[in-house]
């Protein structure tokens, strides 16, 4: 039997996820700023419900971004924990990308368009379409931008999903060139989405040492001066 748990942070939603050789289960919750709280709890009552222990997982898989810097290291930093101490591969997944399988699944279109409020008058977004086993494929690296500027390759009719779109409706409508044939504008991250993700790296243990993993954050800076707010401001 195979055994993998998954763990997402990156934006205000927590959830932890189980794999028990086709069987899932998942622990999901709207937590805001409190990821350090809810999280450990989440994962000890998900193991126990499941009946198995941290030491029968043969992988982990683990969202490393883009999202909230604070959420990301608490998420990472735990995965790399049990990673290190259980001696086990992680496989790291996009944020953007589980939105974006969350969309596939629940709609017909075959592409979507992901986008997360990163605030600051920006969003982090990616572009992704239906791929083998109905996994969701990136079509370009995901990004940092401010909505009017964002360049997706995607064709209508496509999904928009997301936080960015409930912000950002219209200037992202407007850059993509046409607007979305479907709206989820509160989809937030689920760690259970992170298996179809990881599949195929998962069956052929091409996970990533615990040393290698690391949040993927797009944005350098966690916040911009006084003076670079105005100007933001000034010229959005």
């Amino acid at each position: 039997m195979k055994r993998y748990l998954a763990l997402d942070t990156a934006t205000e939603a927590c959830s932890v996820a189980l794999w028990l050789d086709g069987a899932m289960r998942e622990k999901y919750a709207v937590v805001g700023r409190e990821h350090t709280q809810r999280l450990l709890p989440m994962l000890h009552e998900l193991l126990a419900e499941a009946g198995t222990g941290l030491r029968q997982l043969d992988a982990l898989v683990c969202c490393v971004g883009p999202g909230s810097f604070a959420g990301l290291r608490i998420g990472v930093g735990l995965a790399k924990g049990l990673a290190l101490s259980l001696d086990r591969p992680v496989v790291p997944v996009s944020s953007l990308a589980l939105i974006a399988q969350q969309a596939l699944d629940a709609r017909a279109e075959d592409q979507v368009v992901a986008a997360i409020d990163a605030r600051m008058s920006e969003i982090y977004a990616g572009a992704y379409a239906r791929g083998p086993g109905g996994a969701a494929r990136a079509l370009q690296p995901d990004r940092v931008c401010a909505p009017a500027a964002v360049a997706v390759a995607v064709q209508p009719p496509y999904v928009g999903a997301g936080t960015g779109w409930g912000r950002y409706a219209e200037a992202l409508s407007a850059a993509a060139g046409a607007p979305p044939a479907a709206l989820l504008p509160e989809a937030l991250p689920h760690a259970a989405d992170a298996f179809r993700l990881a599949r195929e790296a998962l069956e052929h243990g091409a996970g990533i040492g615990a040393e290698e993993l690391a949040p993927v954050y797009l944005r350098d800076r966690v916040a911009l001066t006084l003076a670079e707010q105005a100007e933001k401001r000034r010229t959005s």
